[in-house]
């Protein structure tokens, strides 16, 4: 995965319906370890991808404004690999988005997760205590326009290093599922979608999870918990209906036990049974929509 120091996209003109901020970039590097505010780590489930046979490594994305860090891992042989763009949580790029593109890098795809709060301020360093503060200074700022224009960033970095332009993908958890929708329904080159427990109606967005569903331009799998006290059964049940209305071929998948969060195994929240069938759901789908 060799940076292309002139690579630099006209990210303007990739979302031209939407003016896009050139704003610096505040966060300049990943960090360490777990994000602070999602709670205590739970060793005992938290699972841990080595980087045996890969190259896994931060890396800077040419993005507007300046350059994006994100964590990249692919196999260290071989290539070009299907690509999968990863969205962090509302958490930021911590240790356990990392670990999932590694874990993706094992099955033989190039994984790229793009700091997408870059520009705000670093979402690993606030504490449990100030969530909400986390959402002001950072969540809240960040606008949908902004956030395809990086992922389409990502997404060109990808293809010139060591990625396969015709088999791309996007997954994302929590925040980055309800991104996973709108991006769906904005990069026509994807092939497939898993959003993890996105939320389908997002204050302050112009446009809404729920409604770019019904345009996605691609398959998307949605996994959910029945349980979950984010996000009501009712809103993924009208989810469902207009999938079915639309002719979509998504697939809304739920787990009737599991509440939020069931797939971050650093979490009290995880369900590891309902997390490995989802994961391997996710496999599936990717195989099945000709992105493996």
């Amino acid at each position: 995965m060799e940076r292309i120091p002139d690579a630099k996209a006209d990210i303007v003109s990739l979302v031209p319906d939407a003016p896009l901020s050139r704003r610096g970039f505040v966060v300049t590097s990943l960090a360490t370890g777990f994000a602070a505010a999602a709670g205590p780590v739970m060793a005992e489930t938290m699972i841990k991808t080595d980087t045996a046979g890969l190259d896994a490594r931060e890396v800077k994305i040419p993005a507007a404004g300046g350059d994006m860090p994100a964590y990249a891992a692919a196999p260290a042989q071989g290539g070009p690999f299907p690509i999968v763009l990863v969205v962090h949580e509302a958490f930021g790029v911590h240790e356990h988005i990392k670990d999932v593109a590694r874990r993706l890098a094992k099955q033989g795809y190039l994984a790229v997760a793009p700091d997408l709060f870059a520009r705000f301020g670093d979402a690993t360093k606030y504490t449990m205590a100030e969530v909400q503060k986390l959402v002001s200074d950072i969540v809240s700022k960040v606008t949908p326009a902004q956030m395809m224009a990086d992922l389409d960033a990502a997404l060109s970095w990808a293809e010139k290093n060591q990625g396969d332009a015709a088999r791309v993908a996007i997954t994302g958890f929590c925040f980055g599922g309800s991104v996973v929708w709108l991006y769906a329904a904005h990069q026509p080159r994807l092939k497939a979608a898993v959003a993890w427990y996105g939320g389908l109606m997002r204050q302050g967005w112009p446009r809404q999870p729920m409604d770019a569903a019904r345009e996605a331009k691609m398959p998307v799998l949605g996994l959910y918990g029945g349980k979950d006290q984010g996000i009501p059964m009712d809103q993924v049940d009208m989810l469902r209906d207009e999938l079915k209305k639309a002719g979509s071929k998504s697939v809304i998948h739920v787990y009737p036990d599991a509440g939020h969060a069931f797939n971050a195994d650093y979490r009290p929240t995880y369900r590891e049974a309902d997390a490995n069938d989802g994961w391997k759901r996710m496999m599936d789908w990717f195989k099945a929509n000709g992105v493996s």
